[in-house]
């Protein structure tokens, strides 16, 4: 498998669309191991997890990449990190 965040992000992508959220979060921590500031990476993370069950990490991956979004000026990612994490906390009665 190369070592390409983009080629990682894809693949992440296409396992999250076939039903397989844990293959998909292992390739979105992939991806961010090979670009930490990939917000969308994060944002996909969160996702992934939070389809695996894994609300407390999913929180973790949308906190992280809300701050990787906002010291790279991603804006549009941030805003999407932000409509998830409030959605997951609202869902999961966290505060």
């Amino acid at each position: 498998m190369p070592d390409d965040p983009v080629v990682r992000f894809g693949l992440a992508g296409a396992y999250l669309d076939a039903g397989k959220p844990e293959n998909a979060a292992d390739e979105y921590r992939e991806a961010i191991r090979l670009k930490p500031d990939y917000s969308a990476a994060h944002r996909g993370l969160g996702r992934a997890l939070e389809r695996a069950g894994q609300l407390a990490e999913a929180r973790v991956a949308y906190q992280q990449g809300l701050e990787v979004a906002t010291r790279t000026g991603d804006l549009q990612t941030g805003k999407e990190i932000e409509v998830f994490l409030r959605r997951l906390e609202k869902a999961a009665g966290l505060p």
